[in-house]
């Protein structure tokens, strides 16, 4: 047996049955990389997230990425941008700021 360093499942803001295992991981110092991190063959889709990239001058898709990577700092995102613009778009969603208020209105998606 090997020591575990990365733990791979289906996560993203709207599918978060892995809560818990990513607290755990954390504490263990242990990533976590989200597959289909934006919804997978159905993007994320929902009127709160909509709400909330308008009030950030953002995408939702950008939101969501910021979402996940506030949500714990073990989450390793892998992305698979289509073009240069898309990968900057994705990069810039690390430089939205989510305030704790966001968080929670995110959080009840």
């Amino acid at each position: 047996m090997t020591p575990i360093i990365c733990v791979q499942n289906m996560y993203n803001l709207a599918n978060r049955q892995d809560d818990a295992l990513v607290d755990r991981l954390a504490q263990q110092q242990i990533a976590y990389v989200p597959f289909f991190p934006l919804g997978g063959f159905s993007p994320l889709q929902s009127t709160r997230l909509s709400e909330v990239a308008t009030s950030l001058n953002a995408t939702p898709m950008q939101v969501a990425l910021a979402w996940l990577l506030r949500r714990s700092p073990n989450i390793l995102l892998i992305l698979g941008p289509s073009s240069p613009e898309h990968l900057q778009e994705n990069l810039a969603s690390a430089r939205l700021t989510l305030t704790d208020e966001i968080m929670a209105k995110l959080n009840g998606i």
